[in-house]
């Protein structure tokens, strides 16, 4: 199944907003995140780390819960397993986000359902740096 559709991925990547939250994003390079992270900034959006540890990664300063983020962001960006994301879902509602984004292989129809009633646009199982060159868009050379 799919969720999230051509256009909605389109309307999150260049209309919702550029605040990326990066839940799941240390400074441990070998991390998908951390790479996803990069190919977000080079595309013009600014990342915002969100993990326990709270580091600062690329140049970013980071924070241990989205509550935490003293700012609005506009898109959650999912690196938690599938048994954590409902939670930041509904975090990321809480926190007053536009949207949500659950990476490749977090996948939770619940917390789906729950924050499009919501009213936020929402992906899940895709990824933003696989996306975005679909956009006709090369984040290498952003």
């Amino acid at each position: 199944m799919v969720y999230g559709d051509a256009e909605t991925v389109r309307r999150i990547l260049t209309g919702t907003g550029d605040t990326w939250a990066v839940v799941g994003l240390s400074s441990n390079r070998e991390r998908a995140a951390y790479g996803v992270a990069q190919v977000l900034q080079r595309f013009g959006k600014r990342i915002v780390p969100v993990h326990p540890k709270a580091e600062t990664v690329h140049g970013e300063q980071g924070y241990a819960s989205l509550a935490d983020i003293p700012f609005d962001v506009d898109v959650v960006d999912v690196f938690v397993n599938s048994e954590q994301a409902g939670q930041v879902a509904d975090e990321a509602v809480a926190k007053g986000a536009k949207a949500v984004w659950f990476q490749l292989g977090v996948v939770d129809e619940a917390a789906y359902e729950r924050t499009r009633a919501a009213g936020l646009e929402m992906v899940m199982d895709r990824c933003p740096a696989i996306e975005i060159p679909r956009l006709g868009q090369d984040p290498r050379g952003i």
